[in-house]
């Protein structure tokens, strides 16, 4: 329910009708910011006369005012009270550099031939809320694995496995994404660092589908030594984003990813996620007592012996089974959280990480969204069109002080701790 005020100044304003418009579209443009849209869908859209000029009984106006006549305003301010009703099938309001969803009010004062008529509109935002527990699968293990083979030394050769794995499917903002990398150097060269990266991939159907990839975040760890097992373990907060999938809207589509990657060899490994507004009703998996896997890692494989000529070398090292545990270079978050929480007035309390649904609140889901942009074509000979846009949503929530709660420090990732932090740690 709103009011429409109107101010109207001397002498009387006269009117042929007064009409308030309720409108829910989505639009696509083939091109960044531009705002001829080459696909569009409604939502809703509803219309209400306030008043017009045959009006028989007076229009609702201040109460020091006298009676609003029929097609004519007198001076002073006047307020119209109306309402509309959303339906429950709209989808959350987006806003990206292809696209965006709108919902709005327009107002207009419709006035008699040859004059100009008086219009505004007011946007206003529809969070639409995405249960987690609705998405099939939620609660089963997130872990994925591949195996690179490669040459070094010119004639040798060797593989690296590559195994990665999340806590959860699904995560709500301000919660923690726990990370757990197991690298097995099957080859007597060193490796080059590991980084994981939270990926956003927005699509927009236009003539064709556009792809708007940006990083999130982006944590990196140390490398593997020759014939040597490794385990890393990080968290990734989940900043303020828009929700996975925009459900109701068939023209822009996001998805989230957790991507895991080595240079040299190249190897990667990519975790679908889902980002939502209801947490998962399940407490993540807790470790079991070992060399530190998480229960939802595949069986360890255990290489075949090393060539003869490194078999010597390798004989003084550590084995397989024995993995060593990887530090952590840098933290796409971790320097900016201290400025960024000790700036903000106000800035929220980290939550406890007990795993509990009631320990993520809701938090605002419109905001700015941070990371590069590199938008792709999916098809075509089109080359990639670079957009200096990181708007995805309104920017009345730019200001909004995240990420809730520090990743581990570089210490207690290289000794092994528990990743589950407290908010005392």
């Amino acid at each position: 329910s709103r009011w429409l005020a109107v101010g109207v100044g001397r002498p009387p304003l006269p009117f042929r009708a007064i009409r308030v418009t309720c409108t829910g579209s989505c639009g696509v443009s083939n091109k960044a910011n531009d705002a001829a849209w080459v696909a569009e869908e409604d939502y809703f859209n509803s219309s209400l006369s306030l008043a017009d000029k045959d009006l028989r009984r007076p229009v609702p106006t201040a109460p020091h005012l006298p009676p609003v006549s029929a097609g004519s305003l007198p001076a002073g301010e006047h307020s119209f009270p109306f309402q509309f009703l959303l339906p429950a099938t709209a989808p959350t309001s987006f806003e990206g550099p292809f696209g965006k969803i709108v919902h709005q009010v327009r107002a207009a004062i419709h006035t008699p031939r040859f004059s100009k008529d008086h219009k505004c509109s007011l946007v206003f935002y529809i969070l639409s809320p995405l249960n987690l527990n609705s998405i099939p699968d939620i609660e089963q293990p997130n872990v994925a694995s591949a195996t690179k083979k490669f040459s070094y030394k010119l004639v040798k050769t060797g593989s690296v496995v590559l195994t990665a794995s999340t806590d959860l499917r699904g995560y709500v903002v301000g919660q923690a994404l726990q990370l757990h990398a197991d690298i097995e150097n099957q080859s007597g060269k060193d490796t080059s660092p590991v980084v994981a990266s939270l990926l956003q991939k927005v699509s927009y159907k236009a003539k064709r589908w556009i792809h708007d990839v940006r990083t999130i975040a982006e944590v990196e760890g140390a490398g593997v030594k020759a014939w040597r097992r490794a385990q890393w373990h990080e968290q990734i907060l989940v900043p303020a984003l828009p929700q996975s999938a925009l459900p109701g809207c068939s023209l822009i589509h996001i998805d989230y990813y957790l991507q895991v990657s080595l240079k040299a060899p190249e190897a990667t490994v990519t975790l679908p996620v889902f980002i939502g507004n209801i947490a998962v009703n399940h407490a993540p998996l807790s470790p079991r007592p070992g060399p530190g896997l998480p229960p939802w890692a595949p069986p360890l494989v255990v290489p075949s012996a090393p060539p003869q000529e490194e078999a010597e070398a390798a004989a003084g090292g550590p084995h397989f089974l024995d993995p060593v545990s990887l530090s952590t270079k840098s933290h796409s978050q971790q320097q900016p959280l201290l400025a960024t929480l000790g700036s903000v007035p106000g800035a929220p309390e980290p939550c406890p990480q007990d795993g509990s649904p009631a320990s993520y609140p809701l938090r605002p889901p419109l905001c700015i969204s941070t990371g590069a942009t590199v938008p792709y074509f999916a098809e075509g000979s089109g080359g990639p069109v670079p957009t200096t846009s990181t708007l995805i949503l309104p920017p009345e929530y730019s200001s909004w002080g995240y990420p809730y709660e520090a990743p581990p420090s570089y210490e207690q990732s290289c000794g092994g701790v528990d990743p589950s932090l407290t908010p005392e740690s």
